[in-house]
């Protein structure tokens, strides 16, 4: 009987404390790698992620995150998250709260720079974004609900995604995570292990679990500047309102163009650039510059070109035929999004 109870117990194998000691040690070198990846990026990029909180009169009407990225007290952080100010309170990790300005906002990419008025802050490196790959582990880290320093750690669900900002523009290259966000994480940073911001966190869909989305730096890089040196980022602006358009496919053929689409002109602005090439309502914009069949979103891309060329030439589609008008966009005024 002894010696049956003996083999059954080498029949089913030994435990794995005796048949591979390093087993379990391994395992948890594992958790210990990834949970020294988080807590790192933690103690380093932690100081750096402020709580803002807006107020309006004497009430506060908003609350979200950012980060600093100089150590003159500049930082990043979303645009709707700002854009009813008119006083604003930052609180630093170590307890204290300072009052900030906003320096500029960007609706369209919805980011936004504020500063305070202290230097020798601690400060995050922004990374890049180009970079990123789908499967690799990123960091959340903000004030969600009014609790301070939260952080939540998850992979890059998806790249290159595209969604509308407050103004109607297309934000364009969007990242996709599975981190937790909720309110009050807004424009707070996304980061890689090595420490680097590579995104501002700007939205997340509500009921959706495990779907975020993050401004990527590389934007932030070419925004922020602007924001610091003009107080918004400069674009051009035809004067126009259109919708895209589905044409005959015969009348496409018919003229070769590379799609049976098109923006039709739904409004022509008075003593626009527009307007003072010639162009109508109901006119149909087939080509910008000799490129393609556009979109409305094609054609805010091509306005949104620093320093605006001298002359933009459109393929206009009227009464059947396509004409060519040179116009000269000027610089998007304050306000709604206009093409």
């Amino acid at each position: 009987m002894p010696g049956g109870v003996l083999r059954l117990l080498s029949d089913a194998g030994t435990p794995p404390s005796a048949a591979n000691p390093e087993a379990p040690a391994k395992d948890d070198d594992l958790l210990d790698a990834y949970s020294r990846a988080v807590t790192q990026v933690v103690e380093q990029v932690g100081p750096a992620v402020v709580s803002i909180a807006v107020d309006a009169g004497r009430r506060q009407t908003g609350a979200g995150s950012g980060i600093l990225f100089t150590p003159d007290g500049y930082l990043v952080t979303n645009a709707h998250v700002v854009r009813t100010s008119r006083r604003l309170r930052v609180g630093l990790t170590d307890g204290s709260t300072l009052e900030a300005v906003v320096v500029g906002a960007d609706p369209a990419t919805d980011l936004a720079v504020v500063r305070v008025g202290q230097s020798g802050l601690p400060y995050a490196a922004l990374g890049e974004s180009a970079t990123l790959r789908v499967g690799q582990l990123v960091i959340a880290m903000g004030n969600p609900l009014g609790f301070s320093s939260t952080v939540s750690a998850g992979v890059v669900s998806a790249l290159g995604r595209a969604m509308r900002a407050v103004d109607g523009r297309l934000m364009e290259s969007i990242i996709q995570s599975d981190v937790a966000l909720n309110p009050g994480s807004s424009g707070g940073p996304l980061v890689d292990t090595r420490s680097r911001v590579v995104g501002i966190n700007t939205a997340m869909i509500l009921g959706a679990q495990g779907i975020s989305f993050s401004v990527p730096v590389d934007t932030v890089r070419w925004v922020v500047p602007q924001l610091m040196t003009e107080g918004r980022v400069r674009r051009g602006s035809l004067g126009i309102a259109g919708q895209n358009r589905p044409l005959d496919r015969r009348l496409a053929r018919r003229l070769a163009l590379a799609r049976p689409s098109g923006v039709e002109v739904m409004a022509v602005e008075r003593d626009g650039p527009a307007a003072a090439a010639g162009i109508l309502v109901g006119d149909i914009i087939v080509s910008v510059d000799g490129g393609g069949t556009p979109t409305v979103d094609e054609i805010h891309r091509a306005l949104g070109r620093w320093p605006l060329p001298a002359a933009i030439e459109l393929g206009v589609l009227r009464a059947g035929e396509v004409r060519r008008i040179r116009a000269t966009p000027r610089e998007t005024p304050s306000g709604p999004t206009r093409s």
